[in-house]
């Protein structure tokens, strides 16, 4: 592990990130609803966005805690992602990406997914390294990041029991 230093402190601002993608037909399976895996490649990139802003490096993902699937996403529609940082601890992050599909036709915009991911930041040499702390600056990112503490210690504790 890389030497400790003096950790600055970011917003949740600060490493947010937006993207979107249009949904083709190659996106999509039989009936024309975007297939699970290809959002999930969506996700983990926004996610490993926000999570590089958020550090300042390379980083991988290291648990997928929780994916919904609330709606399905059709084929011609945009699909936006929004990425922002939940938590941080010394080398990693919790990232939720809120997923939203929007009709080009009308208009209408629906939250289709939302997932919490963890990534580990990582050196040059492919170690993990240390991360800026985050600036809680509301009382929903404080909300957040207490729930994103107890989603770490049952994904601990479920970790610790699997190697038992």
């Amino acid at each position: 592990m890389s030497e400790i230093k003096q950790r600055p402190c970011k917003s949740v601002a600060d490493s947010m990130i937006e993207m979107a993608e249009l949904v083709l037909p190659n996106d999509t399976n039989l009936l024309g609803n975007l297939l699970g895996g290809r959002l999930m490649h969506w996700i983990d990139i926004a996610g490993a966005l926000a999570a590089s802003r958020h550090s300042n490096c390379v980083v991988a993902t290291a648990a997928l805690d929780s994916l919904d699937f609330r709606h399905p996403v059709r084929v011609g529609e945009m699909v936006r992602l929004k990425a922002r940082i939940t938590w941080v601890g010394n080398t990693s992050m919790e990232v939720r990406v809120d997923v939203f599909c929007e009709n080009m036709k009308t208009g209408a915009t629906i939250k289709s997914n939302k997932a919490y991911i963890t990534f580990v930041a990582l050196d040059d040499s492919g170690t993990p390294t240390q991360v800026p702390t985050l600036c809680l600056n509301t009382d929903e990112e404080r909300k957040e990041y207490e729930m994103a503490e107890k989603r770490r210690e049952l994904r601990l504790k479920n970790r610790t029991r699997k190697t038992q």
